[in-house]
């Protein structure tokens, strides 16, 4: 769901920097120790997810992991993604170095809106799969309208282009939610530990 480069307005682009300043310095402060090396996995796991594109007028639909990521990092998304992103931007022209502050804003932004529903669901104790799911496809589902509000403020024209990519990413929402499911449930059998413990 990368943005490309001289699309977007001034001012999108400079409240994209903003979020991504302030997102990416709460996510350091959360980073302790233990976190390094999941965050680096779940880096990587997005840098490999969304090199896939099917183009979508001036942007993209692709796998995201963003629930995925969400429930495990939080804030920490922001660091994450952001190296994934300027990875990829250098190396194979998605998105772009002007457009990586809101390319990472939505994306980022929608793993932490993710993060905080799996803690609800936990919290009402709803059940695991039925919440992962739900995550999932929540995660997709923020970047995708994040993205699209981000191309209607710049221009009355990406108006088209902003609805044809939320719905473009239905089917991926659905893909990714299943495999969040399938994903943490597994996880909690084999590693309950590691996931969100049931508060808010």
């Amino acid at each position: 769901m990368h943005i490309a480069e001289g699309v977007l307005a001034p001012a999108v682009l400079a409240a994209g920097a903003v979020i991504t300043l302030c997102g990416t310095g709460l996510g350091l402060r959360k980073m302790d120790t233990e976190k390094i090396v999941l965050t680096g996995i779940f880096s990587a796991l997005f840098f490999l997810a969304s090199l896939i594109h099917i183009p979508v007028g001036v942007s993209s639909a692709h796998l995201i992991g963003s629930g995925i990521l969400g429930i495990f990092l939080g804030y920490t998304a922001f660091p994450a993604i952001l190296v994934a992103l300027t990875l990829q931007a250098v190396f194979f022209q998605y998105g772009g170095i002007t457009v990586l502050g809101v390319n990472t804003a939505t994306m980022a932004s929608s793993a932490v809106l993710a993060w905080y529903l799996f803690r609800f669901g936990r919290f009402l104790s709803l059940p695991l799969s039925l919440v992962s799911f739900l995550t999932g496809t929540a995660g997709v589902f923020f970047a995708a309208l994040l993205t699209a509000l981000a191309l209607a403020f710049s221009e009355e024209g990406f108006v088209a282009s902003a609805c044809a990519l939320l719905l473009a990413h239905v089917p991926i929402m659905i893909a990714e939610g299943v495999i969040a499911s399938f994903t943490i449930t597994f996880i909690a059998r084999v590693r309950p530990e590691i996931l969100p413990k049931k508060n808010v």
